[in-house]
């Protein structure tokens, strides 16, 4: 029984990226944690290689339309990746189930979960049917120099540290913080090559971060293989629905539920 639960939380969070492009590490680890009750190095473990699998798909898809920036993502996981190592290098010597990494996960997924919130909350808001018109036709026919051209080309390595870190530690950052991020960093790439850049940049990210929690004894393979199951005809389906859906509805309600959970992580 427990098995097709897993199934239909993997659906569920799959159909809910394919409609929103939201990060599924916001919703699958507190998912596991609250209602699943596995443990949270466990959690991040495992979804960190279910985010890696679920968007190299996306990120070949997109590749084959020509919309990733590969610079961008070369100078995010110049931070990142290194980040992430870092972390792992730390969760290693403290031990992934001692209390300490224990209490550093649980509070430090709360404040991702928040983060996550307040950008999704902003984007719903501010980011309006006819605004969104307006910022395209603002951003469209820049050079690929100057759209890839960062405010300072500091910005983008420190950025990618900051998310490789959270990352590592909660599997939560690349989705719409990330965004955020990158449409501050990169104030003329089109959106659609922002969510490329977002998309391709979190494989290697969350592949390296998973794989060092693998080696670590923090990946439950047969729950991971339960849920790649169900995502990935959620997000096929969530992918073909998303011109119907009422995307800043659905977003505005997930990010009360994810600030909820956020605190409740927090306040653990």
């Amino acid at each position: 029984m427990h098995d097709l639960a897993f199934v239909f939380a993997g659906f569920a969070v799959g159909l809910i990226v394919g409609l929103t492009g939201v990060g599924g590490g916001s919703l699958m680890t507190p998912l596991l944690i609250f209602f699943f009750g596995v443990k949270p190095h466990m959690a991040v473990g495992t979804d960190l290689l279910f985010a890696a699998f679920t968007k190299m798909g996306g990120t070949v898809s997109l590749a084959r339309q020509r919309l990733v920036p590969w610079r961008v993502v070369g100078l995010l996981c110049t931070g990142s990746i290194p980040a992430a190592l870092l972390a792992l290098w730390a969760l290693d010597r403290m031990g992934p189930a001692s209390h300490a990494a224990q209490q550093i996960m649980t509070t430090t997924l709360g404040v991702a979960l928040l983060l996550t919130a307040a950008a999704m909350l902003y984007k719903a808001v501010a980011f309006s049917p006819a605004r969104a018109a307006a910022e395209q036709a603002r951003r469209a026919g820049v050079s690929e120099a100057e759209a890839t051209r960062p405010r300072h080309w500091s910005l983008p390595v420190l950025m990618g540290a900051v998310i490789g870190t959270l990352v590592t530690f909660t599997s939560v950052g690349a989705g719409a913080i990330g965004v955020t991020v990158l449409l501050m960093v990169f104030p003329l790439l089109p959106l659609p090559r922002i969510i490329a850049a977002d998309i391709a940049y979190a494989v290697p990210l969350t592949l390296v971060a998973g794989l060092g929690h693998a080696s670590l004894g923090s990946v439950d393979w047969p729950l991971l293989l339960q849920l790649l199951a169900g995502s990935l005809p959620g997000i096929w389906l969530g992918s073909r629905l998303v011109t119907r859906a009422p995307e800043r509805l659905i977003r505005s309600a997930l990010s009360v539920l994810l600030a909820w959970a956020g605190a409740k992580l927090v306040l653990i």
